[in-house]
């Protein structure tokens, strides 16, 4: 049947992975059109021309509530299963923001802790602004490195519970990630030298005008001015 899970799929998180998204949220998700027009006979192969496609992320949107495309892939994922290395690309495609943030998610999803950190942690430094559906019907404009802290540090995004995941001090105590080195550390330094060297002239500039006028003034008091 088109919904059902794909024979050979894993078990994610000791459940059929279809279950990770609400039995409520499944159900409109089966009835949409998206559903039953584009995401029928989808592949792990055939994906990525409908996740090009995507113009903004969320989950369910508008009353009555219904599924956006974005988490019609996600379901159709979770039932195809792709192998890592295909999301893995998502996630590291620079060129469709949407496509990034649905292997992100996905991940976030069916993904070890380790795996989770290791591949969502660099899109940190990924500043674009992306279109967040809302429950409302409306739009909220986010940032992709915004999306992703969300999908980090909530338990609940895009109306799906989030499978937890240890918190990251923890599994540093562990020795089981490196502590995180953020390019936006370094680049806060140099801007914090600069800045200081910026200030250090200027003193200088004062320091040597002052001097200036003190010899100046000296001068004059010696010629009797």
């Amino acid at each position: 049947m088109a919904n059902r899970t794909q024979n050979d799929a894993k078990s994610i998180h000791g459940t059929n992975p279809q279950n990770l998204v609400e039995k409520i949220t499944r159900n409109k998700i089966y009835a949409s059109v998206y559903w039953k027009k584009d995401c029928f006979g989808l592949s792990a192969e055939t994906l990525v021309d409908k996740a090009v496609e995507l113009k903004y992320i969320g989950g369910m949107i508008g009353e009555p509530q219904k599924p956006t495309e974005f988490i019609c892939l996600i379901l159709k994922m979770l039932q195809i299963q792709p192998d890592k290395e295909i999301i893995i690309e998502f996630i590291k495609n620079d060129d469709y923001k949407y496509v990034r943030l649905l292997g992100a998610y996905y991940l976030r999803l069916v993904g070890k802790a380790y795996d989770v950190y290791t591949y969502l942690e660099p899109l940190y430094n990924d500043f674009r602004r992306v279109r967040v559906a809302q429950a409302d019907g409306t739009f909220a404009l986010s940032h992709i490195d915004e999306v992703v802290d969300d999908m980090l540090r909530k338990d609940y995004l895009f109306d799906v519970a989030l499978p937890h995941i240890p918190m990251r001090h923890l599994l540093e105590k562990a020795g089981t990630l490196e502590p995180r080195i953020s390019l936006l550390d370094d680049e806060e330094v140099d801007r914090a030298i600069a800045e200081a060297e910026q200030q250090a002239a200027a003193a200088a500039q004062e320091a040597a005008a002052a001097q200036e006028q003190l010899q100046a003034a000296t001068a004059a008091a010696g010629r009797g001015e």
